[in-house]
C-alpha cells in the first residue's frame, strides 16, 4: 500500500513540475496569442546583446541583465494610431536606491513590435520632481533560442 502511495506522489510531482516549467515564446504572434488567453508572460532583458542608445549616440551596453512581467500591456494593431506595425506595450515604475543617484524611480518601458524587433526604454526618475535623471533606450529583438539576441519572453 506504501507503495502505491509511493508511485502516485511521484506521478502528481512530476506531472506538477512539468507544468509549471515556462515556455519560451519565439515570436511576436506567440506573445500576442499568449496575453490573449491571459497568460503570464515575463520578458528577460540581456542588456549586453542589445543596442544601446544615449541622447543619439551609440554606447557600449552594460553586462546586466533585468526583468519585468507584462502584467499590465496594451495592443495596438497597425494603423490604429498612425503606426504601420502592430505592436504591444507595457511599462512598469519601481522605486530602487542607486549607487550614484541615491532613491530614484526605475522606469521601463518595453515596445515589442510585429516584425520581432524590442524597444526597451530605461529612465531614472527623481522621486521628489520626477525629473530625468538617467535616460537610456536600448534596441534588440526576441530571441529564438541561441541566436544572440537580447529579449526572451516566457510564458507559464
Amino acid at each position: 500500500m506504501k507503495r502505491v502511495y509511493l508511485l502516485f506522489f511521484l506521478m502528481t510531482s512530476t506531472i506538477s513540475l512539468g507544468a509549471s516549467q515556462p515556455r519560451q515564446l519565439t515570436r511576436f504572434s506567440d506573445l500576442l496569442q499568449a496575453l490573449k488567453a491571459g497568460n503570464e508572460v515575463r520578458v528577460v532583458i540581456d542588456y549586453e546583446k542589445c543596442r544601446l542608445v544615449i541622447d543619439t549616440v551609440e554606447a557600449k551596453s552594460p553586462a546586466a541583465i533585468g526583468g519585468m512581467s507584462l502584467d499590465t500591456f496594451e495592443y495596438f494593431a497597425p494603423m490604429v494610431i498612425r503606426n504601420p506595425k502592430a505592436f504591444v506595450t507595457s511599462s512598469q515604475t519601481v522605486l530602487i536606491s542607486h549607487p550614484r543617484y541615491g532613491y530614484v524611480l526605475n522606469y521601463v518601458k518595453m515596445k515589442i513590435i510585429e516584425n520581432d524587433s524590442v524597444e526597451v526604454t530605461a529612465r531614472y526618475l527623481n522621486p521628489g520632481n520626477y525629473q530625468v535623471v538617467m535616460d537610456e533606450t536600448f534596441y534588440g529583438a526576441i530571441s529564438k533560442g541561441e541566436d544572440g539576441r537580447g529579449i526572451r519572453l516566457f510564458v507559464r
